[in-house]
């Protein structure tokens, strides 16, 4: 749950605020298919290049935010064997 949490951005995707994960999103365009790292892909797939730059350095830190809980359980578990 907390990996999960950690992939959310109060701001949501680009025109689309209600929409805060950064890792997979129904399409601008694609009704409820899913893209991956939406606000990434649908800045490169429209030739939005500056959505894309503003977006790529975003969806890293929410996967170095995920990092962190995941890192916390792998101490846990080391710490039981």
């Amino acid at each position: 749950m907390q990996c999960d949490r950690a992939l959310l951005r109060q701001e949501g995707l680009p025109s689309r605020p209600w929409y805060q994960h950064e890792i997979y999103a129904p399409g601008f365009y694609t009704g409820y298919t899913p893209k991956t790292r939406p606000g990434v892909r649908e800045g490169i797939e429209e030739r939005r290049w500056d959505d894309a730059q503003i977006q790529i350095p975003l969806a890293a830190q929410a996967l170095t935010e995920m990092a962190k809980p995941i890192d916390r359980a792998t101490g846990v578990l080391d710490s039981v064997k």
